[in-house]
């Protein structure tokens, strides 16, 4: 199995009924013969960043104080991750093709909205796991689309305007689209 999948955006089609994952775009971080990782990028929760840093002891004096955390998905809901766009020799970072980069180790918390931190990142708890097959099984079903990463809604697009902005990359109106599909 190739690792196809890996950075790139997965959108869920508009019949998507899982309650975790309707109108959902997420960050494809890994897929391999094992399975596959994601992180949702378009559902922020009731949580700000600087809350989570202050329970930390760590500083969050020059963050802005409306950044939120994202539900990143069901799995392991404790555990954080922040997407960001520059390396920073930090201690647990998996890099990505096009200069993508996941860190979870608390050395990036401490580096954020200083000098020494990433310009731009965002931070989730909890991420979307699929077992062996299980992913291609789900986009042969129509459940998902993909389509390469755009850093543009990564990064700079509200929230609430990713999914939209995600199913515009495709370049038809998946709205329009059928949940039954053809296969020859």
């Amino acid at each position: 199995m190739s690792d196809f999948f890996k950075n790139q955006f997965l959108i869920a089609m508009p019949a998507m009924q899982d309650e975790h994952f309707s109108r959902t775009v997420s960050l494809l971080c890994e897929h391999n013969d094992h399975g596959a990782i994601g992180l949702v990028i378009n559902r922020p929760m009731d949580l700000k960043l600087v809350d989570v840093l202050r329970q930390m002891d760590l500083d969050g004096a020059a963050l802005d104080e409306d950044a939120p955390v994202f539900w990143g998905g069901p799995v392991q809901p404790e555990r954080g991750f922040v997407i960001h766009d520059a390396p920073g020799g930090w201690e647990s970072t998996l890099d990505l093709p096009g200069g993508l980069h996941i860190t979870t180790s608390r050395d990036v918390l401490r580096a954020l909205g200083t000098e020494d931190g990433p310009k731009h990142y965002f931070v989730a708890l909890g991420f979307a796991g699929w077992d062996e097959g299980q992913l291609e099984q789900e986009v042969l079903a129509n459940a998902w689309l993909n389509t390469p990463v755009d850093r543009q809604i990564l990064f700079d697009t509200p929230a609430h305007d990713r999914w939209q902005a995600a199913t515009r990359l495709l370049g038809v109106d998946v709205t329009q689209l059928t949940q039954n599909a053809g296969h020859a």
